[in-house]
Order: C-alpha cells, then structure tokens, then sequence
C-alpha cells in the first residue's frame, strides 16, 4: 500500500489529497500527512530502486553547471537529467575545476553507463572531461 500511494504520487504529480481520495475510493483510510512522511521516508528509495531498473533508457544527457551562494559562500553546483527532464544527479562542490566535472562525470557513467549523446553549454570545464 505505501509503495502503491508513493508510486502514484511521484509518477502522476498528485497531490497528497489527491492520493489520499484514490487510496480511499479503493478501500483504504489513510491521511494526507501520512502520505507526506511516506514519500519523504520512501521516495529517494524508489527512485533509486527505479533509476536501476531503467538504466538503458537515459541514452542523451544533459549537464550544466552553476554558483550558487550557502550560507554566505559560492559553491559550484553540477546537475545532469536525461531526455526527459528527470535529475540523474546533482552534486555540489566548492571548487570549480577539471578534476570535479571529471568526478561528477565519471559517478554519472557509473550510475547510468555511457549515454549516446551529451549535451552541454560548451563550458571549457565539461568539455575537457567529455573528450577523455
């Protein structure tokens, strides 16, 4: 039943309420905020649970990178989603270098494996990872 609620939520952008009104039509009673603690308690563990299942699927990533400012400090944040617009990864760095692009690319291919097509904003930094 939980997998059942976190499920439709995640995969038809619902809200709780909503979910809650589904669950109950079937038969089950449960309260939105319940549905709210599943979801944070067991959302990152589906998708991570999903994210292996569908490894062959992400086949064109798309990667960037940004500043921004925690607690008064630039950090440097890189992010990857494939195709479809779903977050691979994120990861946060204070430096911004070669060697962080090369980490956070190479933790990528071996979440993902090696996809066809890479597209970046042709930052110097992503390209030189990319080439080796």
């Amino acid at each position: 039943m939980i997998i059942v609620a976190v499920g439709y939520y995640l995969r038809y952008n619902l809200s709780y309420r909503e979910v809650q009104e589904i669950l109950y039509d079937r038969g089950i009673n449960v309260s939105h905020t319940t549905i709210y603690r599943w979801v944070q308690e067991y959302g990152k563990l589906l998708y991570q649970i999903w994210k292996k299942k569908n490894k062959q699927s992400f086949y064109s990533w798309k990667m960037d990178e940004t500043y921004i400012k925690i607690k008064g400090k630039w950090h440097y944040l890189y992010r990857a989603i494939d195709a479809d617009g779903l977050t691979l990864d994120i990861w946060l760095r204070k430096k911004r270098d070669t060697q962080a692009a090369y980490a956070f690319l190479k933790r990528l291919v071996k979440q993902f494996d090696e996809p066809k097509v890479v597209v970046t904003d042709k930052a110097p930094l992503l390209q030189v990872p990319l080439r080796n």
